[in-house]
């Protein structure tokens, strides 16, 4: 059972633009850390909130991005050179530009993967960035 509808055909997904793709990928990730987290800790609501900073900020995820680049596919070199590339319209409080941009292409990376459906390549990166940011 799909927890949560995915209607989108992969042609339409792929037209949408990659700040939607960010949009959803930083639930979609923030999620997976929540739920990391709880699984692997016995850490307190406050305290899960500060570990998870720690992956979700811009310069974590930017961090983890190029660490992953030399196993993406063409597609999601692709999907992640639009997401970095694209106009945000916002100023990034906490980080650089470059660590924004990089970390928009992240998100957008894996808004992409879980809404065309590929599940199995999203776990496999997404396991990665756990490993990856220790």
């Amino acid at each position: 059972m799909e927890l949560i509808e995915r209607k989108r055909s992969i042609e339409e997904v792929r037209q949408m633009s990659p700040l939607t793709w960010a949009y959803v990928g930083d639930s979609v990730y923030e999620q997976y850390i929540r739920t990391h987290l709880v699984n692997t800790t016995k850490l307190k609501p406050h305290e899960l909130h500060m570990k998870a900073i720690k992956y979700v900020k811009a310069q974590a995820q930017a961090d983890i991005l190029q660490k992953l680049e030399e196993i993406l596919t063409e597609e999601e070199k692709d999907i992640v050179r639009r997401g970095r590339n694209t106009q945000t319209h916002h100023i990034a409080k906490n980080a650089s530009v470059q660590d924004y941009m990089y970390s928009t292409a992240f998100e957008a990376l894996i808004g992409y993967l879980y809404l065309t459906k590929q599940d199995e390549r999203l776990s496999q990166v997404l396991s990665m960035t756990i490993n990856n940011s220790n």
